[in-house]
């Protein structure tokens, strides 16, 4: 371990169990311990903890609970905790290359399962979380990749059985076991589904097959062939004629059956085959059908290709094919129906014709309402940080809400001092394009990083080589601090609870929790602890985990901070004197239209600051850290601000403006 292991200089540790400092009104009334929080005053309180899982426990037993009154977990369950290692091949033979565990390489199943999850349960409730999203559980192709370049489908992403549960991750008994463990908690689950792609099945034979290629072909590598140069035909064939451009159109009077009847040959671009040994590989039947995929080649990342190209070699369908469109609905009502989902993270959602979106999402809420799931909650990945690119997906493709890339963006930029707080505020200004959808806001899931861009610790380590790893914890901290505040529905990712700092994203940063034996993990430096990712890492008095449950308090104790309309008090342009540290924010109660006032300092000083407030506050009382107990002047609040630190005050003035 480096030195900076132990440079705790900027975070308040005690003894060889870390606590925080946390100034929680309703906890300082317990008068228990004393709690250390950085950035924040000593204060008497209970185990925020303690206080999180009780609160928890009795506030989610509800049907009714809205999507924003969630805190949810994230997690791959390959990468959460092994419960049972009878599965950790998956009941395949031979070597890793048949069956894809090898817990020495970050790109091979490592070990998790459902039972493992199932176990943990306590653990991630006690933080606060509500929600539990769960990455692909669905049966993988266990490896994929040419030689040398192999890895295993330990993320859930390569499916070949949409109906059933991948053996390396335990059975559908398994599932029903945690998904039912968790609801008796009054914890809910989201499925990350999958409907642009299957696993990696289908080859073409102008770059795969040897003997048709010969000796005068060319092998293109599989590049895309677009509509415009392969057009869509009724008969394969360089003399067939092509298809007219509005017979295959996206519009939804032409996704019909009679249409598609005529669609028949698959060979238009390419010549697709299935490999001998893999021709009943998929589950539903219809998946193993070539004419239901687009077999245009690779994509490009751009234009056309983007809808219609086999990532990596993915097989993508044809979401535009009837059948496709009634299949994916049947399949994913079924996991409703068998577990009671609660919602869907969807994945490559951008991949995907809006016309399909219009048809799936309205069927999986309507089906989840009549089996008594009233507020199903299903978002979408669209991995863009511009508010105005994520808008189109809630305006033209029926979204209700999609991961908060931009959220994400901006938090970062400014928590790692890349930019000023007037950067946050430009963001927000952006929830006027998401239309009804998301209640500016309020419902779409927020983040600070994940399993494919990386962890944000890891990424204010990259932005800040030589930061201390107390300044580090202290950024961290404040991120989450923000997400827990801010509007939006907040996703915690598992593992940066436990201070894990990855070397970059994708499998970079998808360490287990559970020991691991991957020599790229287990050279990193945690932040907040001595632990190694070699060490089981579920330590409830981490102070990250702590911060968390103390944030998650505030946010279930105050209906401000779930649903109420959030508004921007102060932030800052900056300047040459080092300026533009401060944010500052109001939440509503939007029954009562009380106030919460919010402080946030990025800067590694503490300030002092000055915002205002609604005209009819007189006094603040703390949620976390020091308020003042009156307001300096009408309207206006000041407020001391520890270096990275963030203070929550509850008012006593109300905004009529603000109850719906």
């Amino acid at each position: 371990m480096s030195a900076a292991k132990n440079d705790m200089s900027d975070v308040t540790l005690r003894s060889a169990r870390p606590v925080i400092r946390i100034g929680l009104r309703q906890l300082a009334m317990a008068g228990a311990a004393m709690l250390t929080l950085t950035g924040c005053e000593t204060v008497s309180a209970a185990d925020p903890v303690e206080q999180a899982s009780a609160i928890t426990g009795e506030m989610l037993r509800t049907a009714e609970r809205l999507p924003q009154d969630e805190i949810v977990y994230f997690m791959l369950p390959d990468r959460f905790e092994n419960g049972d290692v009878s599965n950790d091949v998956g009941g395949f033979p031979g070597g890793r290359l048949d069956h894809g565990f090898d817990p020495t390489s970050k790109g091979f199943y490592q070990g998790g399962d459902l039972k493992g999850l199932t176990s943990r349960l306590d653990y991630i409730q006690g933080m606060g979380a509500t929600a539990i999203w769960l990455g692909p559980i669905y049966k993988n192709k266990p490896v994929q990749g040419g030689p040398g370049q192999e890895s295993s489908g330990y993320h859930g992403y390569w499916i070949t059985d949409f109906t059933d549960v991948d053996p390396h991750l335990g059975t559908k008994a398994d599932l029903k076991s945690f998904v039912d463990s968790a609801h008796e908690r009054g914890m809910k689950v989201y499925l990350d589904i999958i409907t642009n792609h299957t696993a990696d099945v289908i080859s073409y034979r102008e770059c795969h097959d040897a003997s048709y290629m010969g000796a005068d072909k060319v092998d293109d590598g599989c590049t895309y062939r677009s509509v415009a140069n392969f057009p869509y035909t009724t008969e394969s064939g360089p003399d067939s004629a092509p298809i007219n451009p509005g017979f295959l159109g996206d519009a939804p009077h032409v996704q019909t059956y009679e249409n598609f009847e005529k669609l028949v040959d698959p060979n238009y671009a390419y010549t697709p085959y299935i490999p001998a040994g893999e021709e009943t590989v998929k589950t539903p039947a219809w998946l193993n059908d070539l004419q239901y995929y687009h077999n245009r080649g690779e994509t490009t990342w751009s234009g056309e290709s983007s809808l219609y190209g086999d990532f990596s070699g993915l097989d993508d369908l044809f979401t535009g094919h009837p059948v496709v469109v009634d299949g994916m609905i049947d399949i994913f009502k079924d996991w409703i129906t068998d577990y009671r989902i609660d919602g869907f993270r969807i994945d490559t959602t951008r991949h995907v014709n809006p016309e399909f979106w219009r048809a799936f999402l309205p069927a999986m809420k309507e089906h989840a309402a009549s089996i008594g799931i009233p507020h199903f909650y299903a978002f979408g990945e669209v991995y863009d940080p511009d508010p105005g690119a994520l808008a189109r997906f809630t305006r033209v493709d029926g979204f209700e809400q999609v991961l908060d890339f931009g959220f994400q963006s901006a938090v970062f930029d400014v928590v790692s001092g890349k930019e000023t707080t007037a950067r946050l505020d430009t963001f927000l200004r952006g929830d006027d394009l998401y239309g009804d959808a998301t209640q500016k806001g309020l419902t779409q899931p927020t983040f600070l990083g994940n399993h494919d861009m990386g962890r944000f610790s890891g990424m204010l380590k990259a932005e800040n080589p030589d930061m201390s790893q107390g300044e580090l914890l202290a950024r961290t901290q404040l991120g989450h601090g923000l997400m827990m505040t801010m509007r939006g529905v907040p996703v915690i990712y598992s593992g940066d609870e436990q201070g894990f700092v990855s070397d970059g994203g994708d499998q970079l940063a998808r360490e287990p929790l559970f020991p691991s034996q991957t020599d790229v993990y287990n050279d990193n430096d945690l932040i907040g602890t001595d632990a190694t990712t070699a060490d089981s890492n579920f330590d409830t008095d981490h102070p990250l985990y702590r911060y968390i449950a103390a944030t998650a308090k505030i946010r279930t104790d105050h209906t401000a901070f779930r649903r109420g309309a959030m508004e921007t008090r102060l932030f800052e342009m900056g300047g040459a004197d080092g300026t533009g540290r401060a944010f500052a924010f109001s939440r509503f109660d939007p029954v009562t239209g009380q106030e919460y006032l919010i402080v946030a300092n990025t800067g590694e000083v503490p300030l002092t600051i000055n915002t205002r407030v609604e005209p009819t506050t007189k006094t603040l009382s703390p949620l976390m850290g020091t308020c003042p107990t009156q307001v300096a002047t009408t309207a206006t609040a000041t407020v001391n601000v520890p270096a990275f630190g963030l203070v929550v005050c509850e008012t006593d003035g109300r905004a009529e403006r603000h109850i719906r």
